[in-house]
């Protein structure tokens, strides 16, 4: 079966809005955090997630040899938190949770939707591994979430109900 080019696919991801989560995870391979977009329900008996993350990153070495993480659904306004968690200030802070407040053995951010997972099995798929994640904690979260559409940060409009 042929493939679409790798620029026709990105483009057309970059048409589907997405929330904007960072997976956390601690452990005996310590404790680190990123930004993802790829994360989905898988099931709800029992309540498992999936989440995709870079090979190359850390945070898939963490996550995997950790075996728990948690994935922090982050709340409208937390651009900073995403950006940070992103990498993009690496360069001038050695721990992305310094000045960040957050909360708990799994870091977690206030306002987020937190789900906390051990890890039930990983697959590799091209550039990425799937980690499944089998829910142990749900803490909701406060407000819509921050989303991503084409390449900005968005927020959740409602909408009006027609009558």
């Amino acid at each position: 079966m042929q493939t679409v080019d790798r620029q026709t696919f990105i483009n057309a991801m970059r048409n589907v809005a997405s929330s904007v989560s960072v997976v956390t995870t601690d452990g005996p391979a310590g404790r680190h955090g990123a930004t993802v977009s790829a994360f989905c329900s898988v099931s709800a008996d029992p309540p498992t997630i999936l989440v995709c993350l870079n090979t190359r990153s850390r945070i898939a070495g963490y996550v995997a040899e950790n075996g728990v993480f948690q994935l922090n659904v982050l709340p409208d306004g937390a651009e900073d938190i995403a950006a940070r968690f992103a990498g993009q200030h690496d360069a001038a802070v050695a721990d992305r949770f310094d000045g960040i407040d957050h909360t708990g053995a799994l870091p977690g951010f206030a306002g987020a939707t937190a789900l906390r997972c051990t890890l039930t099995q990983s697959v590799t798929e091209g550039t990425h591994l799937i980690c499944f994640g089998r829910v142990a904690e749900v803490t909701m979260g406060a407000g819509p979430p921050l989303t991503y559409y084409a390449g900005q940060y968005r927020s959740v409009a409602e909408r009006e109900a027609e009558e």
